[in-house]
This record gives C-alpha cells, structure tokens and sequence, in this order.
C-alpha cells in the first residue's frame, strides 16, 4: 500500500510526464499519441515504474525501446519542472500499459 507522500509524488510525476510526452511525442512517435496510464515510485522515491498507453503503434516494442534510450533526457527534462519539490529525480522505468487492449479483446469475447 502506497504512502501519502507516494501518492503525491505519482500524481506529480504523471502530470508533468504527460506534458513532456505532449511535447515531445513527435520525437518518439510521428502522428501518434503517447499517453502516460500511471506512475508507481517506490517508498525510498528511488525508481519510478511509468506506464505508458500507446496509440495507434503496431510495433510497441520499437517505440518502447526508443523511449527507453531517451530516458537519460526526459529524467533530465523531469528534473527541471520537480526540481524543487524533489531532492532527487527518481530513476524512469518504462513499460506499456496493455490494459486497453485488453479490455477490447474482452469486450470482443462478450459480443461474439
């Protein structure tokens, strides 16, 4: 179960990860939406797990391993906007939050 301050740290994050996504979505993925699903840091605030929702990307692996090399950047560019809440940046994680598809495949399951 996650603390207060966890909380407010993940809330933090996926607000100020999102804005960066908006702003460099063109990077990482030309005419497509990256939409940040949640953000779990762990209780020493050290590593943040972020989930991402991509759209619409056939190969999410691709994309996922471009994010992942430019990790060092968006924690940088993260650091500028937290930087006065947060002593330290926590360490980004990716990963992508299938959670969509899969309730499109239930949802497919329901009515066929």
């Amino acid at each position: 179960m996650d603390s207060v301050r966890q909380n407010k740290v993940n809330s933090l994050m996926q607000r100020e990860l999102a804005e960066i996504f908006q702003q460099e979505t063109r990077t990482f993925l030309p005419g497509g939406l990256i939409t940040v699903s949640a953000v779990r840091v762990s209780p020493d605030l050290g590593i943040a797990k972020v989930y991402l929702s991509l759209f619409p990307v056939k190969d999410k692996k691709a994309v996922l391993e471009s994010i992942k090399e430019r990790s060092h950047r968006l924690r940088g560019l993260l650091g500028n906007r937290i930087g006065k809440q947060m002593r330290v940046v926590p360490e980004l994680l990716f990963y992508v939050d299938d959670s969509l598809d899969r309730a499109e495949e239930i949802d497919k399951l329901l009515k066929g």
